[in-house]
């Protein structure tokens, strides 16, 4: 394979998609997100976190208060692609959002919705 078809093949492969959460582990206090590319958008997280540029400035805060150890990236829910091929991510990942936003407040967490 040359490289302008390896290229193309990344360029077609479908991501991973779904709802992420980043929780701080002092407070248990879970940033919620949604991405069509889960990997891309938590290392952004990861990088600005670490840069110290996080749009989110609570997040931000926290994560030069208490450090990198302190906090866990995790895949909430992929959506599966072949479920449904027919499916607008653009309109089930806020809804899906949502979802795990509710569900983690009635676990008591604290939580905050990144938006996606």
């Amino acid at each position: 394979m040359n490289r302008s078809t390896i290229k193309r093949a990344y360029k077609l492969a479908r991501q991973p998609m779904g709802v992420y959460g980043i929780r701080n582990s002092r407070d248990d206090k879970v940033f919620v997100g949604c991405s069509a590319n889960l990997p891309a958008r938590i290392n952004r997280h990861r990088t600005e976190l670490k840069f110290g540029t996080h749009r989110n400035r609570e997040l931000q805060k926290m994560w030069n208060s208490y450090g990198e150890s302190t906090f866990d990236f995790e895949i909430l829910e992929e959506l599966d692609h072949r479920e449904n091929a027919q499916a607008n991510p653009e309109e089930e990942l806020p809804i899906l959002t949502l979802i795990w936003v509710e569900k983690l407040e009635k676990t008591g967490c604290p939580v905050v919705n990144l938006n996606c």
